[in-house]
């Protein structure tokens, strides 16, 4: 039975874990890389009629080549929006549209460019690693607590805790693989 309390706790924590790295992925996913992808502009607010919309909800999005990326809107009255939504935004590129399509051109990053991503890269990773220690710290009260009510031995919250440790190891080193992976997309000319 003492067992239980104890899986339930790490197992919570996991979830948590799981969450803090599937945001950190998402995160790092709509940095540029200097080539186009859909990722970069679906999740950008567009004010469509006085209400926020995401883009992709608003418009098909292609990428044709490398660098270059279509929007197309499914209504073209939100065309005007969609570009100021993108001008507006961070990603450092110049809508340019024909009246019924936007069309987005990626120039490659500048090596001062990519190092700033770097850093934006390592910033989002270290959010990662903070979200997944308080889950670690939050798991540990909760371990603490139940030692204290009574319901696990000192013994059991050590074993609990080792196991938390090494939970958050796996982690931890999860978020450094996906900045790894990153950092290397980005410094690649």
């Amino acid at each position: 039975m003492d067992d239980n309390y104890v899986d339930a706790v790490i197992e919570d924590c996991r979830d948590k874990m799981d969450k803090a790295v599937g945001h950190v992925r998402g995160e790092m996913s709509s940095i540029r890389t200097g080539r186009a992808a859909p990722v970069l502009v679906e999740k950008l607010r567009v004010d469509y009629y006085g209400s926020e919309v995401p883009l992709q909800q608003l418009a098909g999005i292609q990428v044709p080549e490398a660098r270059i990326m279509v929007i197309s809107p499914y209504d073209k009255g939100s065309l005007r929006a969609i570009e100021k939504a993108i001008q507006n935004s961070d990603l450092g590129v110049n809508p340019g549209n024909d009246g019924s399509v936007i069309r987005l051109n990626f120039p490659p990053l500048t090596e001062e460019r990519r190092k700033e991503m770097v850093k934006v890269a390592h910033h989002k990773a270290e959010e990662g690693r903070v979200a997944i220690r308080v889950c670690r710290r939050s798991a540990r009260k909760d371990l603490e607590a139940l030692e204290k009510d009574g319901d696990i031995s000192s013994d059991e919250l050590e074993r609990a805790e080792k196991e938390l440790d090494k939970v958050t190891q796996e982690y931890v080193a999860e978020v450094d693989r996906i900045l790894g992976h990153k950092e290397d997309e980005l410094l690649a000319v």
